[in-house]
This record gives C-alpha cells, sequence and structure tokens, in this order.
C-alpha cells in the first residue's frame, strides 16, 4: 500500500529524512517510531505529497505520489498534524464542510463515519463543546468519509487522557478487523504501539534504524537478569568466555547462541561470585526502542545498517 524507496529531504542545510525505504503491505497496522524531530511527519507529509521530496521514490496505493498524486490518495484518509474544525458549526456540519473540498459524500456516509467513531448522539452539538477526545473521535471521522482503503494516522491519541486512549486504540483495531483497512501510525506511545501494531519501523535522526515484526523485537537478543555481589567484574569474565554477547542497565546480559542461564550460573559460581537471581528477561518494544535511541548504539546500527548510507551525494 505504500513504498518509500531511498527517499532524502533537505530543509535549508538539514537533512530532515535520509535514504529512508520502507514498505507497508495491504492490511497491516504499520507503526513509525522515533523521538520528535527524528522525520516522522515530514515522512508522512511526504506520503501524502504535502511535502516534496528532495530525491527518492514515493508509491501509495499503487500511483507515484509526485506525478499521480490526485490517484495515489484517492482512497487514503489521513489525520495529519492538528486537524482545524469550525468550532462555531456542529461536528456534522463541519464533515459536511470539509468533505465539499474534495468530493461530495451522503449523508448516508456522514452518518455512517459518526456512527464508526463513536459521535452519535453528539453530530449535532458545537465542536466548541467537544472535549480534546471528542474533537480527535471527529477527526478520524473527517479521514474516514473517503471511504478509504488505507489510513494515515499522525499521532492519532496525542494529548487524550487514558480513557481517551483506550478509546481510539479500540477504535483503530475494530476499523482494521471490521472493514479491512490498511493502517500506518507515527506515534510516541510505545505501549499503545505495542498493542496495535503488527510491524514497525523505527527512525532517529531522519534515519530508519530499524524496521521489522513486532516479534522481532523481542528475538533481537535473548536477555537475561543476572543479580551478582560484582555485575562489571562478573560479566568480564562471560564476555571472555563467549557465553554473552552485551550487558546493560547493570543487570542484564545477552546470552550468545547456545548459551544458558544455567551455564553462566555454573561458572560464575565457579569463580566464587555470590550469584543472587539469574532468569530470563522478557523484552518489551520500550526496552528494545531505548536501546536503539542509546547514541552508541544508534552510531552502530547507522554505520551497519544500508539505511545508514546515503546516496544523497
Amino acid at each position: 500500500m505504500i513504498e518509500l524507496k531511498q527517499i532524502c529531504k533537505r530543509f535549508g542545510q538539514r537533512w530532515a529524512v535520509e535514504d529512508l525505504s520502507l514498505q507497508v503491505p495491504k492490511g497491516e497496522i504499520y507503526g513509525l517510531l522515533g523521538h520528535n524531530g527524528a522525520g516522522k511527519s515530514t515522512a508522512i507529509g511526504m506520503m501524502l505529497g504535502q511535502v516534496w521530496p528532495t530525491t527518492g521514490e514515493i508509491r501509495v496505493c499503487g500511483y507515484d505520489v509526485t506525478s499521480h498524486r490526485s490517484r495515489a490518495l484517492q482512497r487514503v484518509g489521513a489525520i495529519f498534524e492538528s486537524p482545524a474544525f469550525y468550532d462555531y458549526l456542529s461536528g456534522r456540519r463541519n464533515l459536511e464542510i470539509l468533505s465539499s473540498y474534495t468530493a461530495p459524500t451522503s449523508d448516508q456516509r456522514i452518518s455512517e463515519v459518526v456512527e464508526w467513531v463513536g459521535l452519535r448522539g453528539r453530530e449535532s452539538s458545537k465542536v466548541r463543546t467537544y472535549s480534546h477526545g471528542m474533537r480527535a473521535r471527529l477527526a478520524l471521522a473527517q479521514a474516514l468519509l473517503p471511504n478509504p482503503e488505507l489510513l494515515i494516522l499522525d499521532e492519532p491519541s496525542d494529548g487524550l487522557d487514558p480513557e481517551g486512549i483506550h478509546e481510539m486504540r479500540h477504535t483503530i483495531l475494530r476499523l482494521h478487523k471490521e472493514l479491512g483497512l490498511t493502517i500506518l501510525l507515527s506515534s510516541h506511545l510505545l505501549n499503545e504501539v505495542e498493542q496495535l501494531c503488527t510491524r514497525i519501523a523505527v527512525l532517529n535522526g531522519g534515519v530508519k534504524v530499524f524496521e521489522g515484526s513486532l516479534a522481532e523485537t523481542k528475538q533481537h537478543k535473548n536477555w537475561a537478569h543476572l543479580k551478582v555481589n560484582d555485575f562489571t567484574a562478573a560479566t568480564q569474565h562471560l564476555l571472555g568466555a563467549k557465553l554473552i554477547a552485551d550487558t546493560r542497565d547493570g543487570h542484564l546480559i545477552a546470552l550468545t547462541n547456545g548459551s544458558g542461564t544455567h551455564e553462566v550460573a555454573k561458572v560464575l559460581i565457579g569463580l566464587g561470585f555470590a550469584l543472587y537471581e539469574i532468569g530470563p528477561f522478557e523484552e518489551t518494544l520500550e526496552n528494545f526502542y531505548l536501546e536503539l535511541m542509546n547514541p552508541s548504539k544508534a552510531v552502530a546500527l547507522k554505520a551497519s545498517s544500508p539505511a545508514g548510507h546515503s546516496s544523497r551525494n
């Protein structure tokens, strides 16, 4: 549904996105992650034809966005940046006006999307009386008006309270399941991404540092929790014995292929260390993400990844 090939975008002397390539297959809920300024919104702006790439190719729904924008976006709905509404008009009237800018939309379709996003009964109220969560649902209703096959959502839960985040999550899952939509969303709420997405890409400084399934983020390394009287000395021995490949946070060890916690325990006890605790550590998306954002890890990843080798010159 979305294919980016070696996309670069420069603003003045600053490269906002460098050699970004990714694919969003039909039927996925795909997450685009990264800190503020990582290039997520720039990438989405280019997908929607609102930001022109410096170099590279962008195809959406099979069409090149730069040369066939109207065809590429014909079946695309989006929430991008901060949606603006007429506060003195009703939610329904807003949808009528906004839809008229692109293509006529029937009253029946407007009623359908109002029902889908949970605004039934409040569509006649003026938008100025809406809560932040209701405004977010109205923005989602606007994105659904063209009966899209693809939804692109830039921070759809931004600013919502826990109840609003919960409602938005379940609405997105329902749209994906019942309407069969392909959904790309950017978010900094890692717990939400973990519950929503099937695949993710992570940007750091405009460069893609990871792309893969959620399952792959948990299989990246075989981490174990280790509590011992001298973690630094113990892990030096384990690295020398090639039982572990890495350490993290003063209590985590990455086991090498073929080694297990029982072997680590046996070696440490044999060397006279006081072993208090050792066991498997369940990787989370948050742990994986924070490791990617570690400056020393990020430099290594950029150097080793094809995404890190710029062809902009």
